[in-house]
């Protein structure tokens, strides 16, 4: 339950993140950011990263006067300096150790918990990656240095995220009742097998808009951009077990 509620945070997180992103407008609110350099598109991400400092800067205040740590004393303030960190050293040592050390313990089931992990999320990593270029790109066909083709797509591309990140967070809140229904395993296995057709559906999109007349001189079919949307959206269900599920697992084998 509390990596499901904390995963459905980052989710409102991702959300308002990507809203950002989608925004093509910011140069308007932050007109200082446009200069004879930076245009448009640059304005809106310079603006973008204006907006995230400020709220770094606010959450890092909160949790800093919010959180009050009672430091560890002692009579001899040097002595206790010197004792901690000779402590300190010594506990990080042991902890390298123990944690390699573990390793040779841990029984067949958590291995191969371990490498579904590793292997699922060498197939989330590519997509993490370039979701969005793929959508500036293959779907709209744009270059990166030519015209507003390509930012229009990579625009298009976080509203795309912001909609995964919102099924991202409704998941994450009915992890629970979805693994009491129909099982971890089951849901696990559901969850990689939407994401392998929704990333084969991304190569067939790719493949179809391609094949238009006006790839890369005007904005893609409607059809093509609404399935893009749809696989970036659907695609938020198995994130969200991906996240969450697999380390649930681990721990249960583990114990």
């Amino acid at each position: 339950m509390a990596n499901a509620y904390y995963s459905l945070y980052m989710a409102v997180g991702n959300t308002l993140g990507f809203a950002t992103g989608s925004f093509n407008g910011w140069y308007r609110v932050f007109p200082f950011t446009m200069t004879h350099a930076c245009r448009e598109s640059c304005a809106n991400l310079k603006s973008a990263f204006l907006l995230d400092i400020i709220f770094i800067v606010i959450t890092t205040y909160i949790s800093i006067s919010a959180a009050q740590e009672v430091p560890l004393r002692s009579r001899d303030g040097t002595t206790a300096i010197s004792e901690g960190s000779e402590q300190s050293s010594h506990a990080q040592e042991a902890f390298f150790w123990e944690l390699f050390g573990t390793l040779s313990y841990l029984p067949g089931s958590v291995w191969v918990v371990l490498s579904v992990t590793a292997l699922t999320w060498i197939g989330w990593f590519p997509f993490l990656l370039f979701d969005t270029d793929w959508m500036g790109r293959e779907v709209y066909g744009g270059n990166p240095d030519e015209g507003q083709m390509y930012h229009k797509g990579v625009s298009m591309g976080a509203f795309g995220l912001m909609l995964q990140s919102v099924v991202l967070g409704i998941t994450s809140v009915l992890m629970e009742k979805l693994c009491r229904k129909l099982g971890s395993g089951i849901l696990w296995g559901i969850s990689n097998i939407i994401m392998s057709l929704c990333f084969v559906t991304m190569l067939v999109i790719a493949y179809v808009v391609s094949k238009t007349d006006s790839f890369g001189y005007s904005l893609p079919p409607t059809g093509a951009v609404i399935a893009a949307l749809v696989v970036f959206t659907v695609l938020g269900m198995p994130l969200a077990v991906s996240s969450i599920l697999l380390e649930s697992l681990y721990r249960a084998k583990n114990l």
